[in-house]
C-alpha cells in the first residue's frame, strides 16, 4: 500500500511551502494525537486564486477546484507541522465553507473537491466526516475556505 507521499508524487501533486497567517492566529494546533487546522483560502503564490460566489461570477467546477487548492494548502500545513505527510494517520472531519450566491444550493458538490483529494492521498485513511456549508462572504473574498482535523500518527 502506497504512503501519502508516494501517492501525492503519482499524483504529480507538489505542496506548497507554508504562508505565514494574515491575521492573529497560528496555522495549526497540535493536541495529543489530534491536528487542527485554521481555516484555508485558495492562496496559489501568495494570492488568492479563486473569488467571488458560486452561483454568481463562480461556477461549480471553479468552487471544485478552489476547494481541491484549499486542501492541499491544508496538507502542506498538516506536514509542515507533523514533520512530514506520512505522519498523518487519518483525516476526521472536513468543513468546507462556500461563498455562495442566493439560490444556490450545491455546496455539498464544491465540497468534494476537497474530500475527493484526501481520498486520493490517504485512501480510505482519507474517508473523513463533513460538513458543506454555504456562507454569505469569506476572509479576502475568497470562494471557499476548508478546516480540517487530522489524526496523527
Amino acid at each position: 500500500m502506497p504512503t501519502a507521499s508516494e501517492r501525492l508524487k503519482q499524483s504529480g501533486i507538489v505542496l506548497p511551502a507554508v504562508t505565514s497567517p494574515v491575521g492573529a492566529y497560528v496555522p495549526a494546533v497540535r493536541h495529543g494525537s489530534l491536528l487542527l487546522l485554521s481555516g484555508q483560502i485558495p492562496l496559489r503564490d501568495g494570492k488568492v486564486a479563486y473569488t467571488g460566489k458560486v452561483g454568481g461570477p463562480r461556477t461549480l467546477e471553479d468552487a471544485i477546484a478552489a476547494a481541491r487548492l484549499c486542501a492541499i494548502n491544508a496538507l502542506a500545513i498538516a506536514a509542515d507541522t507533523a514533520g512530514g505527510i506520512d505522519r498523518v494517520a487519518r483525516v476526521l472531519k472536513l468543513v468546507v465553507y462556500v461563498a455562495s450566491a442566493a439560490g444556490f444550493t450545491e455546496q455539498h458538490k464544491a465540497a468534494n473537491g476537497a474530500s475527493q483529494l484526501m481520498v486520493e492521498v490517504f485512501g480510505d485513511a482519507g474517508r473523513h466526516a463533513r460538513a458543506a456549508v454555504g456562507v454569505a462572504e469569506l476572509p479576502l473574498d475568497a470562494t471557499v475556505e476548508v478546516d480540517v482535523t487530522f489524526e496523527l500518527a
